[in-house]
């Protein structure tokens, strides 16, 4: 077992770190032992609200009049009365935020279309640790109700921790001094999911008390969720030059491709080894249909302790705690049309005109010599614990204002996943359909029925991954501020600085065991054991919910083998998964941050000016270290017997300014601009090499990365009407520098590459490919505006009746990394998303429609070369209200009302690589606020 230790591998700890760290906990230590000293007065105003919609929107309204820079904020009553079934999904309704969804379920946050690593998120003003590979923070992992407000902060200032290209996300939990009276509020409910057939329950409380000086605060909710998806999709672009660089024994492989090209389509292949030719005709890669069952279960708590002798001190303890285990059953039947062994047989159909200004050619409908036809039972699960404490102190003492932070980030997750795989190789043809594909008998009189020929399918192998990830970050703050009347310069109002130390360290560990036998070491079940031989079930009776939704005509029907039924037959006794070298790393990164800002207030022509300038120094330094491979005296390849390590640092100003002048009484004119950074994935600075067989390429970790910068600027009007009404228009623009791209930087000659048989499959050059920082810069700018307001304002006969909307619209020279140079933006980033909600509510009654869209985004680039586009995606969801007794309510709510699919695409609608459904969801609650 490998034991890696922190103190022997990070040694170069930075000396100013540890001297800034001993001051800022000294000092708010110290600090704390003065509490004494503060004087005792009222108690803090009343935050939040509750039981009203219409009221918690004016209470978001007043958070963003009030900011001095751009931001939007819902609040408690905004979170719990919309349906959702998480974090992610509370916040979609934020102008400029939309979310992605994976099998119906919001997972991540886009915050003004930009992708999602480009947030920076944070709950109490710490930093959030994630279960990822990345910096993206996974907010299906969060209950929406343990969260009492949300602010998305679009210009950031110096005190930030950290600006985010596009936005930072500040979730903050409720504390007893929010509430001016003693609180209790329980909430049950029960969903249904239209596909699945299965009722979940999710229960939900909150406890706060005030005792004189002391309060407590305790919430908790737990969630199960059961959700069926049935899709037919992997339907990607596969160059033709998995063939035609076949040489030796499987030569006649390209030999047959290149013929039959040249017979059906007239293509003419001259040199069978140029991929700019031969990576421009393509084919099926593979074609699926699948059938997911999602079960989740979720807990989070959270508690509050808080110390308020005063209004001038206050002092709290915050905790937050949550699980959330995931298991994913996936029953794949398949046509891997690309098999190593295969060839073109015939092309039946092709399409040289849709993408002809890429110089590609599409063969749409073909038989293929030797198609894997594949039952995959896939089993997937995920573990991850999230703990998070945090100590805040606000002390206002001899007119300084001193706020100290001590806080602790950590999640843990641990996956195992699973495969067991059935192949049969025979003739096949394979097509597009309009929603994706599908696969047929051949002319061959040896192809057979795929979906119900289990005797003709033999044991490949059961694969089982290990995952665990540890993600920890501790930090700790102290910030003084100093309001000033000072008589020489009147317009200077207060003065801000501070000191911001950070210790983040993600560790990764993967191993993989394959089984081919009863057991270890033991390959005799591989190739004699048949499909037919393991028990069999209906895919009808493997998902609840009845027969499978098929999109393609032949209407697939099949039996195979239940993720229960594998883990118990194929896990024989003393079955273990060791990790691997060559799968291992670790990232240590230190950062200390320095700032100082001041605002000023003053009259500009009878119009009042608000302006927050400063500039924060960040110094990062960055350890990461991994096995590296090496050349074995052998000639074998092998890893370093223990990690090897690299450094990496760097130091950045950054300034930024924000504004507000109030042109006339409710019309605010709002200016902001700023440098600012996102931090880059662990994953792709750590110091590792892996490899991927199908790409022919290995992959470096790159610890000398730089963070992407950008520069940017925001010009907006707002107008605030009064009864809650708000209309507001912003224009942006952001110049984002050091971009990060995936580029050839070497070649590894002569790589053995092997089947899954275990035969060779060829020698060939491996590409090796590493991330760096793109030269030159990119310009994103953009729209954004919103309508908020009572219908009232129109006519009193409308009284009670609401719309809430927004818009953002993208404008952007940024390019993906397509290696045919394939012209498309961004991962994850769309051009359109909006947001429109109409309520209506009285004393006892309050209903709201809310609708949401997102335009189409590249969701990833298909063998780095064939961008797939998540097709747009608009979704409607409903809430209904009925306030049964002055503390008790009854709630009907609906998600994915209309029961919208989910579509992608290879670069072009008419290649779908994805249909799928996840259903609507109904759910009934009661919720009892006392």
């Amino acid at each position: 077992m490998r034991v890696h230790n922190k103190s022997t591998i990070h040694t170069n700890r930075s000396q100013l770190s540890v001297a800034i760290t001993r001051v800022i906990l000294g000092a708010t230590l110290a600090t704390l032992s003065l509490q004494g000293m503060a004087q005792s007065s009222d108690q803090l105003e009343e935050v939040v609200v509750t039981g009203s919609y219409a009221k918690s929107l004016e209470k978001a309204i007043d958070i963003k009049r009030n900011s001095i820079g751009f931001s939007d904020s819902i609040v408690a009553t905004d979170i719990a009365d919309f349906p959702e079934q998480n974090l992610a999904e509370a916040l979609q309704r934020m102008p400029g935020v939309t979310i992605e969804r994976n099998k119906g379920l919001g997972s991540k946050v886009n915050v003004r279309s930009l992708p999602s690593e480009f947030t920076h998120v944070s709950i109490n003003n710490l930093s959030t640790a994630s279960g990822s590979g990345g910096r993206d923070v996974e907010f299906d992992i969060f209950a929406s109700e343990i969260i009492q407000s949300v602010t998305v902060k679009k210009s950031p200032t110096a005190a930030d921790e950290e600006g985010g290209i596009a936005g930072s996300v500040l979730i903050s939990t409720a504390r007893p001094f929010d509430y001016n009276e003693s609180k209790f509020v329980v909430s049950a409910e029960g969903a249904h999911n239209s596909i699945s057939d299965e009722i979940d329950p999710k229960v939900s409380l909150l406890a706060s008390d005030t005792f004189g000086d002391f309060g407590a605060l305790v919430s908790f909710s737990m969630a199960e969720r059961t959700n069926r998806t049935d899709s037919n999709s992997g339907i990607n672009f596969r160059p033709l030059s998995r063939w035609t660089e076949k040489t030796g024994s499987s030569k006649w492989q390209a030999d047959q491709t290149v013929a039959v090209l040249e017979r059906d389509t007239g293509v003419v292949i001259t040199d069978r080894f140029n991929k700019d030719v031969t990576n421009r005709v393509v084919f099926h890669d593979k074609i699926g249909d699948r059938a997911y069952l999602n079960e989740q279960d979720k807990w989070g708590a959270t508690a509050a302790f808080q110390y308020q002798p005063s209004s001038t001190f206050s002092l709290a303890f915050d905790a937050m705690l949550g699980g959330y285990d995931n298991t994913e059953d996936e029953y794949d039947a398949a046509a891997y049309t690309a098999s190593s062994i295969s060839a073109l047989e015939t092309v039946h159909a092709y399409d040289n005109t849709t993408l002809a200004k890429h110089g590609i050619l599409v063969l749409t409908d073909v038989s293929y010599a030797a198609t894997q036809h594949e039952f995959l039972s896939k089993e997937n699960v995920h573990e991850t614990d999230f703990t998070q404490y945090s100590l805040n102190m606000d002390w206002e003492i001899g007119g300084w204002l001193i706020e100290g932070l001590a806080g602790y980030s950590g999640a843990e997750k641990t996956s195992d996943t699973s495969n067991l795989k059935h192949v049969a190789f025979a003739p096949s043809r394979s097509r597009y359909t309009n929603n994706g594909g599908e696969t047929l008998l051949s002319a061959n009189p040896n192809s057979f029925d795929m979906y119900n020929s289990p005797q003709k399918y033999l044991f490949d192998s059961y694969e089982v991954n290990l995952e665990e990830i540890q993600d920890d970050k501790y930090a700790a703050q102290l910030d003084f501020i100093k309001p000033l009347e000072l008589n020489f310069l009147s317009a200077l109002d207060q003065v801000q600085f501070g000191a911001r130390y950070t210790d983040k360290s993600k560790e990764r560990d993967r191993g993989t065991t394959t089984v081919r036998g009863p057991k270890a070491g033991d390959n005799s079940w591989r190739n004699v054991r048949t499909l037919q031989d393991s028990e069999l079930t209906p895919i009808s009776e493997l998902v609840p919910g009845g027969n499978y939704l098929s999109q393609s005509s032949n209407s697939p029907s099949w039996s195979q083998v239940s993720n229960s039924y594998a883990r118990d037959t194929f896990r024989y006794d003393g079955f273990k998964v060791d990790f691997a070298d060559s799968e291992y790393y670790r990232v240590d990164e230190e950062v200390v941050s320095l700032y100082a800002m001041a605002d000023f207030k003053f009259d500009l022509a009878a119009m009042p000016v608000m302006v927050n300038t400063g500039v924060r120094t960040v110094d990062t330094s960055v350890l990461s270290f991994g096995y590296h491979q090496i050349q074995n005296a052998n000639g074998s390849t092998g890893y370093t017997p223990t990690p090897i390590s690299k450094e990496g640092s760097y130091t950045d100003v950054l300034p930024s300014i924000n504004m507000n002048m109030e042109l006339r009484d409710g019309l605010i004119l709002r200016a902001a601009a700023s440098e600012t950074l996102m931090r880059l994935a662990l994953g792709d600075i750590a110091y590792k090499r892996t490899v991927s067989l199908n790409d022919f390429k290995y992959r470096d970790g790159n610890p000398d990365l730089k963070p992407t910068y950008a520069d940017q600027w925001e010009l907006g009007l707002e107008w605030y009407v009064g009864e809650g009404a708000l209309f507001a228009a912003s224009y942006f623009e952001k110049k984002i520098e050091g971009v990060v791209r995936e580029s050839l930087t070497g070649v590894v000659k002569d790589v053995t590459k092997y089947n899954a048989n275990g035969t060779i499959d060829g020698v060939y050059d491996f590409e090796i490919y590493q991330k760096v920082n793109a030269e030159g810069d990119y310009d994103v700018s953009g729209v954004e505006l919103i309508a908020q307001f009572p219908l009232s304002m129109l006519h009193e006969s409308l009284d009670g009746f609401g719309i809430n909307a927004n818009y953002t619209m993208l404008d952007n020279s940024l390019t993906g990394e397509s290696d045919l140079d394939i012209p498309a933006p961004p991962e994850g980033l769309a051009d359109e998303t909006y947001n429109l909600t109409f309520y209506y509510e009285n004393e006892k009654f309050d209903a709201r429609v809310s609708y949401n869209y997102k335009d189409k985004y590249v969701e990833y680039i298909a063998s780095d070369m064939y961008p797939v586009y998540r097709d747009a995606y608009g979704q409607t969801d409903l809430s209904l209200g009925y306030q049964v007794t002055e503390n008790i309510k009854v709630m009907l709510e609906g998600i994915n009302m209309t029961d919208e699919e989910t579509s992608a695409y290879t670069i072009d609608p008419s290649f779908p690589s994805m249909y799928e459904f996840s259903g609507r969801r109904i759910s009934l609650g009661v919720r009892a606020d006392f």
